[in-house]
């Protein structure tokens, strides 16, 4: 353990339960229900703790507002700031106005115009500063050395975690059978939390940490790797760079496993939230979900406890992902043939989809090109389908018809 994290106050069961003492009735106590559509779907007996359901749309509430409410009376008069570009700043800027605390958040310049404005809307001065989070995050260390403000962490910070670490103690309270907690890993403050709080209750529960492959950082620092992690994810909630120190130094020995997840992984996940359990969940917030959709065998015979941490996803990110998760499952396909470019080969073509059960989403047919013949075209025509032995059922249709359609 480093010296930073030597003098931090250590995060235990006691300060955990106080933490839940505080929040009580300032924080929302989040249902958990269990799954049959994802038990059904995952083959494993699944709970959810639905972490979205509350204010600001996400767990980061209970460590922002624990943080808070361990404040002196002179650090309440000088403010607080934070660098965030989602969550975490939304639960700052709402608990510090509730709180009467004058708080800043530094966003990096290119954060979507909606967060900022929610963040705002919630009483915080905002700064935008950096082309990154970590430019963000250097500017408001300089403004707290400069303004005298007191810095709210997101996850490298005892009180944030001892806050996060409630969570768990409301899913053994609700089912104290749970055998295994699936939790996403970003800088690491809610699995430290979590496990602290959960190996106390139960010694023999399970803890499974959660990471987007593209950003790995508590298992290569867990390995001895050189830290490597960038790329576009979906899950940006738990796209960190670098995992706390302190966060580190208390998951590392409770950490059972670590799963790494793949970007469809997620965007699977977030689909079948809004399928199957009706609810919407960000890229990070469906991360527990898609561990157990990635890698099934890992909990086979288990009661497993998963974390929906969020949803605050982006409607038009939503929305892609849904068409996607169309495409994956064969209910939408592009279908591609050449065709004889005379009047009515659309209005056939149209005829034997329709017949087949099929809708037409969009048409292109284009004369120019090379690989069809001077008199031909080659069309694509999008379609919908009820899965993909029903679009392979239209596709021998066309054929029989004489047109040589194939799949995209």
């Amino acid at each position: 353990m480093s010296d930073r994290c030597a003098s931090l106050p250590p995060v235990t069961i006691d300060a955990i339960r106080r933490a839940a003492e505080r929040l009580k009735g300032r924080v929302d106590r989040t249902p958990m229900h269990h799954s049959r559509t994802l038990s059904k779907a995952t083959g494993v007996d699944v709970w959810v703790k639905y972490e979205n359901q509350h204010l600001t749309g996400a767990f980061k509430e209970r460590g922002a507002l624990n943080r808070l409410l361990q404040l002196g009376e002179d650090e309440r008069r000088r403010g607080v700031i934070a660098a965030s570009a989602g969550n975490h700043a939304q639960a700052v800027a709402h608990h510090a106005q509730v709180l009467g605390v004058p708080a800043t958040i530094v966003m990096p310049k290119a954060t979507p115009n909606v967060k900022v404005e929610q963040t705002q809307a919630r009483g915080a001065a905002i700064v935008l500063e950096g082309d990154t989070f970590d430019d963000a995050y250097a500017h408001a260390l300089k403004l707290r050395d400069e303004r005298n403000f007191v810095f709210v962490h997101p996850f490298d910070d005892a009180g944030v975690i001892a806050g996060q670490g409630t969570l768990a103690l409301e899913m053994l309270e609700d089912e104290p059978a749970l055998d295994t907690l699936v939790i996403p890993i970003g800088g690491g403050g809610l699995i430290a939390g979590m496990s602290v709080a959960a190996k106390a209750v139960k010694p023999s529960i399970r803890i499974v940490g959660v990471e987007a492959a593209m950003y790995p950082s508590f298992n290569q620092r867990l390995r001895g790797e050189a830290c490597k992690a960038s790329g576009q994810t979906i899950a940006e909630g738990i796209a960190v760079k670098a995992v706390g120190d302190l966060p580190f130094a208390l998951a590392r020995p409770l950490i059972d496993e670590i799963v790494l997840i793949e970007e469809a992984g997620f965007e699977q996940a977030i689909a079948l939230y809004v399928t199957a359990e009706k609810t919407v969940a960000e890229g990070a917030g469906a991360a527990s979900l898609a561990a157990l959709l990635t890698a099934p065998e890992k909990f086979k015979g288990q009661k497993v406890g998963i974390v929906l941490t969020g949803g605050n996803i982006d409607t038009r990110l939503l929305a892609s992902v849904l068409e996607r998760s169309l495409v994956r499952e064969g209910r939408i396909a592009v279908l591609r043939f050449i065709g004889d470019d005379r009047p009515g080969i659309l209005a056939t073509v149209a005829r034997i989809i329709g017949d087949g059960g099929a809708n037409i989403l969009q048409v292109e047919h284009r004369r120019m090109k090379l690989d069809a013949p001077a008199k031909g075209v080659e069309f694509d025509i999008e379609i919908e389908t009820r899965d993909a032995r029903h679009t392979a059922e239209i596709i021998t249709a066309l054929k029989a018809a004489g047109f040589q359609a194939s799949c995209l």
